[in-house]
Protein backbone atom coordinates (compact mmCIF):
# COMPACT_ATOMS: atom_id res chain seq x y z
CA UNK A 1 0.00 0.00 0.00
CA UNK A 2 1.37 3.40 -1.02
CA UNK A 3 3.49 4.71 1.95
CA UNK A 4 3.03 8.32 0.94
CA UNK A 5 -0.46 8.80 0.86
CA UNK A 6 -1.36 6.78 4.03
CA UNK A 7 1.79 8.82 5.90
CA UNK A 8 -0.38 12.10 4.14
CA UNK A 9 -3.67 10.75 5.60
CA UNK A 10 -3.16 11.88 9.58
CA UNK A 11 -5.64 10.92 11.98
CA UNK A 12 -7.93 9.55 8.93
CA UNK A 13 -5.79 6.58 9.28
CA UNK A 14 -6.25 5.82 12.90
CA UNK A 15 -7.92 2.56 12.15
CA UNK A 16 -4.30 1.25 10.64
CA UNK A 17 -2.32 -1.14 12.33
CA UNK A 18 0.40 -2.96 10.73
CA UNK A 19 2.99 -6.10 10.75
CA UNK A 20 4.92 -5.59 13.63
CA UNK A 21 8.77 -5.37 13.50
CA UNK A 22 10.78 -6.65 16.03
CA UNK A 23 11.78 -3.92 19.09
CA UNK A 24 15.00 -1.60 18.30
CA UNK A 25 16.76 0.86 19.68
CA UNK A 26 14.52 4.21 19.28
CA UNK A 27 16.15 6.19 17.21
CA UNK A 28 13.76 8.00 14.77
CA UNK A 29 15.05 11.35 13.16
CA UNK A 30 14.47 14.41 15.23
CA UNK A 31 15.39 18.12 13.94
CA UNK A 32 16.13 21.43 15.97
CA UNK A 33 15.20 24.68 14.33
CA UNK A 34 16.95 27.90 15.81
CA UNK A 35 16.98 31.64 15.68
CA UNK A 36 18.21 34.23 18.60
CA UNK A 37 14.93 33.55 20.59
CA UNK A 38 13.07 31.00 19.38
CA UNK A 39 13.72 26.74 19.16
CA UNK A 40 11.42 24.32 16.86
CA UNK A 41 11.92 20.64 17.55
CA UNK A 42 10.28 18.60 14.90
CA UNK A 43 10.04 15.20 15.04
CA UNK A 44 8.84 12.97 11.77
CA UNK A 45 6.07 10.13 12.58
CA UNK A 46 4.24 7.15 11.93
CA UNK A 47 0.80 7.74 12.36
CA UNK A 48 0.09 4.16 13.54
CA UNK A 49 2.39 1.70 15.44
CA UNK A 50 2.71 -2.13 16.60
CA UNK A 51 2.29 -2.79 20.37
CA UNK A 52 5.95 -2.77 22.19
CA UNK A 53 8.03 -0.43 19.91
CA UNK A 54 10.37 1.90 22.00
CA UNK A 55 10.51 4.61 19.57
CA UNK A 56 10.72 7.87 21.59
CA UNK A 57 14.04 9.81 21.51
CA UNK A 58 14.82 11.11 24.58
CA UNK A 59 15.63 14.17 23.09
CA UNK A 60 11.50 14.80 22.04
CA UNK A 61 10.72 14.03 25.26
CA UNK A 62 12.92 16.89 26.72
CA UNK A 63 11.60 19.14 24.60
CA UNK A 64 8.08 18.27 24.98
CA UNK A 65 8.60 18.81 28.79
CA UNK A 66 9.61 22.58 28.16
CA UNK A 67 7.85 23.15 25.53
CA UNK A 68 5.24 26.45 25.60
CA UNK A 69 3.63 24.91 22.25
CA UNK A 70 2.76 21.50 20.42
CA UNK A 71 1.76 21.22 16.77
CA UNK A 72 0.58 18.30 15.11
CA UNK A 73 -1.13 17.93 11.10
CA UNK A 74 -4.58 17.88 12.72
CA UNK A 75 -6.36 18.25 16.42
CA UNK A 76 -5.79 15.37 17.88
CA UNK A 77 -8.93 14.27 20.09
CA UNK A 78 -11.93 12.59 19.98
CA UNK A 79 -13.65 15.38 18.08
CA UNK A 80 -11.43 15.91 15.51
CA UNK A 81 -10.96 11.27 14.65
CA UNK A 82 -15.13 11.62 14.96
CA UNK A 83 -15.32 14.60 12.12
CA UNK A 84 -13.01 13.52 9.75
CA UNK A 85 -14.38 9.81 9.82
CA UNK A 86 -17.53 11.23 9.47
CA UNK A 87 -16.44 13.50 6.49
CA UNK A 88 -14.40 10.52 4.85
CA UNK A 89 -17.29 8.34 4.86
CA UNK A 90 -19.82 11.26 3.76
CA UNK A 91 -17.42 12.00 0.87
CA UNK A 92 -15.83 8.78 0.13
CA UNK A 93 -18.77 7.17 -1.38
CA UNK A 94 -19.41 7.52 -5.54
CA UNK A 95 -22.02 8.97 -6.60
CA UNK A 96 -25.24 6.63 -7.60
CA UNK A 97 -23.93 4.04 -10.42
CA UNK A 98 -20.54 4.55 -9.84
CA UNK A 99 -18.44 1.46 -10.19
CA UNK A 100 -15.05 1.39 -8.63
CA UNK A 101 -14.06 -1.70 -9.95
CA UNK A 102 -15.27 -0.61 -13.69
CA UNK A 103 -12.88 2.58 -13.28
CA UNK A 104 -9.63 0.98 -12.83
CA UNK A 105 -7.59 -1.14 -15.75
CA UNK A 106 -9.05 -4.66 -16.49
CA UNK A 107 -5.60 -5.89 -13.93
CA UNK A 108 -6.54 -3.29 -11.42
CA UNK A 109 -9.85 -4.77 -11.12
CA UNK A 110 -8.82 -8.49 -10.49
CA UNK A 111 -6.47 -7.07 -7.83
CA UNK A 112 -9.26 -5.16 -6.10
CA UNK A 113 -11.35 -8.48 -6.09
CA UNK A 114 -8.74 -10.07 -4.96
CA UNK A 115 -7.49 -7.49 -2.29
CA UNK A 116 -11.17 -7.46 -1.22
CA UNK A 117 -11.74 -11.16 -0.69
CA UNK A 118 -8.61 -11.62 0.93
CA UNK A 119 -9.63 -9.37 3.52
CA UNK A 120 -12.76 -10.23 4.08
CA UNK A 121 -14.52 -6.93 2.85
CA UNK A 122 -17.51 -7.12 1.29
CA UNK A 123 -17.30 -6.21 -2.33
CA UNK A 124 -20.11 -4.13 -3.14
CA UNK A 125 -19.15 -1.81 -0.81
CA UNK A 126 -16.06 -1.37 -1.52
CA UNK A 127 -17.18 -1.02 -5.51
CA UNK A 128 -19.49 2.24 -4.05
CA UNK A 129 -16.41 4.13 -2.66
CA UNK A 130 -14.27 6.51 -4.31
CA UNK A 131 -10.79 5.08 -5.21
CA UNK A 132 -8.71 7.66 -2.27
CA UNK A 133 -11.23 6.12 0.31
CA UNK A 134 -10.91 2.49 -1.19
CA UNK A 135 -7.30 2.94 -0.30
CA UNK A 136 -7.59 3.92 2.99
CA UNK A 137 -10.10 0.99 3.26
CA UNK A 138 -8.23 -1.89 1.92
CA UNK A 139 -4.79 -0.73 3.59
CA UNK A 140 -6.72 -0.49 7.44
CA UNK A 141 -8.20 -3.72 7.15
CA UNK A 142 -5.12 -5.07 5.99
CA UNK A 143 -2.86 -3.57 8.74
CA UNK A 144 -5.57 -4.73 11.36
CA UNK A 145 -5.58 -7.80 10.68
CA UNK A 146 -1.87 -7.66 11.01
CA UNK A 147 -2.59 -6.64 15.02
CA UNK A 148 -1.44 -3.30 14.89
CA UNK A 149 -3.30 -0.34 16.58
CA UNK A 150 -3.55 3.18 16.01
CA UNK A 151 -3.23 3.62 20.23
CA UNK A 152 0.39 3.11 19.73
CA UNK A 153 0.89 5.17 17.01
CA UNK A 154 2.94 8.92 17.27
CA UNK A 155 0.68 11.68 17.40
CA UNK A 156 -1.42 10.20 20.49
CA UNK A 157 1.42 8.49 22.55
CA UNK A 158 2.97 12.56 21.83
CA UNK A 159 0.05 14.23 23.13
CA UNK A 160 -0.57 12.06 25.88
CA UNK A 161 2.30 12.97 27.40
CA UNK A 162 2.34 16.28 26.77
CA UNK A 163 2.21 18.51 29.85
CA UNK A 164 -1.01 19.60 30.60
CA UNK A 165 -0.85 23.45 29.46
CA UNK A 166 0.57 23.36 26.90
CA UNK A 167 -0.64 25.27 23.74
CA UNK A 168 -2.04 22.96 20.89
CA UNK A 169 -2.20 23.79 17.62
CA UNK A 170 -2.79 22.12 13.75
CA UNK A 171 -1.67 23.17 10.83
CA UNK A 172 -5.16 21.53 9.37
CA UNK A 173 -8.85 21.05 9.97
CA UNK A 174 -10.58 17.90 9.20
CA UNK A 175 -12.60 19.23 6.32
CA UNK A 176 -8.83 21.10 4.96
CA UNK A 177 -6.90 17.37 5.11
CA UNK A 178 -10.56 15.51 3.75
CA UNK A 179 -10.57 18.04 0.87
CA UNK A 180 -6.97 16.99 -0.33
CA UNK A 181 -7.89 13.67 -1.20
CA UNK A 182 -11.77 13.99 -2.16
CA UNK A 183 -11.26 17.12 -4.38
CA UNK A 184 -7.76 15.79 -6.24
CA UNK A 185 -7.94 14.75 -10.10
CA UNK A 186 -9.93 11.26 -10.53
CA UNK A 187 -6.69 10.11 -12.96
CA UNK A 188 -4.46 10.56 -9.94
CA UNK A 189 -7.19 8.52 -7.27
CA UNK A 190 -6.67 5.90 -9.75
CA UNK A 191 -3.36 5.91 -10.69
CA UNK A 192 -2.39 5.76 -7.11
CA UNK A 193 -5.25 3.00 -5.99
CA UNK A 194 -3.80 0.82 -9.07
CA UNK A 195 -0.04 1.41 -7.34
CA UNK A 196 -1.03 0.57 -4.16
CA UNK A 197 -2.98 -2.59 -5.06
CA UNK A 198 0.29 -4.29 -6.87
CA UNK A 199 2.08 -3.42 -4.22
CA UNK A 200 -0.47 -4.91 -1.77
CA UNK A 201 0.64 -8.49 -3.94
CA UNK A 202 4.34 -7.80 -4.67
CA UNK A 203 5.10 -6.36 -1.07
CA UNK A 204 3.46 -7.59 1.90
CA UNK A 205 6.27 -6.55 4.30
CA UNK A 206 6.24 -3.64 2.98
CA UNK A 207 5.17 -1.31 6.06
CA UNK A 208 7.11 -3.59 8.45
CA UNK A 209 9.79 -2.13 6.37
CA UNK A 210 9.25 1.31 6.44
CA UNK A 211 8.94 1.45 10.25
CA UNK A 212 12.68 -0.11 10.31
CA UNK A 213 13.79 2.52 7.98
CA UNK A 214 12.04 5.25 9.86
CA UNK A 215 13.75 3.58 13.37
CA UNK A 216 16.90 4.01 11.54
CA UNK A 217 16.41 7.22 10.17
CA UNK A 218 17.20 6.19 7.09
CA UNK A 219 15.85 9.31 4.86
CA UNK A 220 17.40 8.34 1.54
CA UNK A 221 15.03 4.63 1.84
CA UNK A 222 12.30 6.98 3.81
CA UNK A 223 12.21 9.12 0.52
CA UNK A 224 12.38 6.20 -1.41
CA UNK A 225 9.84 4.15 0.01
CA UNK A 226 7.40 7.03 0.81
CA UNK A 227 7.69 9.83 -2.00
CA UNK A 228 9.28 8.46 -5.03
CA UNK A 229 6.01 5.86 -5.71
CA UNK A 230 3.67 8.34 -5.28
CA UNK A 231 5.74 11.04 -7.34
CA UNK A 232 5.56 8.86 -9.89
CA UNK A 233 2.26 7.74 -10.34
CA UNK A 234 0.48 10.31 -9.12
CA UNK A 235 2.10 13.60 -9.60
CA UNK A 236 -0.67 16.15 -8.89
CA UNK A 237 -1.78 14.03 -6.06
CA UNK A 238 1.78 14.06 -4.92
CA UNK A 239 1.74 17.90 -4.99
CA UNK A 240 -1.45 18.43 -3.28
CA UNK A 241 -0.37 16.02 -0.42
CA UNK A 242 3.45 16.74 0.15
CA UNK A 243 4.75 19.56 -1.50
CA UNK A 244 2.24 22.36 -1.57
CA UNK A 245 1.29 21.33 2.25
CA UNK A 246 4.78 21.63 2.95
CA UNK A 247 5.08 25.20 1.42
CA UNK A 248 1.91 26.00 3.44
CA UNK A 249 3.42 24.26 7.11
CA UNK A 250 6.82 26.51 6.14
CA UNK A 251 5.64 29.65 6.43
CA UNK A 252 3.53 29.06 9.54
CA UNK A 253 6.66 27.24 10.90
CA UNK A 254 8.58 30.85 10.45
CA UNK A 255 6.04 32.68 11.87
CA UNK A 256 6.19 30.72 14.70
CA UNK A 257 10.14 31.42 14.39
CA UNK A 258 8.90 34.94 14.49
CA UNK A 259 8.22 35.08 17.70
CA UNK A 260 10.02 33.65 20.96
CA UNK A 261 9.70 30.18 22.78
CA UNK A 262 9.67 26.50 22.61
CA UNK A 263 8.00 24.58 20.01
CA UNK A 264 7.13 21.10 19.55
CA UNK A 265 5.96 19.60 15.87
CA UNK A 266 5.08 16.60 14.81
CA UNK A 267 3.98 15.66 11.25
CA UNK A 268 4.39 12.45 9.16
CA UNK A 269 7.84 11.41 8.56
CA UNK A 270 7.16 11.78 4.44
CA UNK A 271 7.23 15.79 5.25
CA UNK A 272 10.61 16.14 6.86
CA UNK A 273 12.73 14.12 4.07
CA UNK A 274 14.41 14.78 0.79
CA UNK A 275 14.35 18.77 -0.72
CA UNK A 276 11.10 19.79 0.09
CA UNK A 277 11.16 18.40 3.17
CA UNK A 278 10.46 20.96 5.84
CA UNK A 279 13.75 21.21 7.33
CA UNK A 280 15.66 21.61 4.48
CA UNK A 281 12.99 24.46 3.52
CA UNK A 282 13.82 26.25 6.68
CA UNK A 283 17.69 25.70 6.40
CA UNK A 284 17.21 27.41 3.01
CA UNK A 285 15.57 30.31 4.62
CA UNK A 286 19.01 30.98 6.60
CA UNK A 287 17.73 29.24 10.31
CA UNK A 288 20.07 26.75 12.23
CA UNK A 289 19.11 23.37 11.26
CA UNK A 290 20.38 20.52 13.47
CA UNK A 291 19.56 16.82 12.32
CA UNK A 292 20.31 14.25 9.81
Amino acid sequence: MRRGLLLALGLLATALAACAPEPAVAKPPVWVVRDADSELVIFGSVHVLPPGLDWRPPSLEAALAEADDLWFELPVDPAAEAEIAGLAAARGVGAPGWSLSASLSPEGAQRLRRAVDALGLGFALVDRLEPWFAEVMLAAAQYRRAGADAAFGVEKAISAAAPAGIERRAFETPDEQIALFDAAPLPEQIASLEQSLREMEARPDAYADLVARWMAADLDALEADVLAPLRRVAPVLYARLVSERNARWVVALAERLDGSGRTVVVVGVGHLVGEEGLPAQLRALGYSVEGP
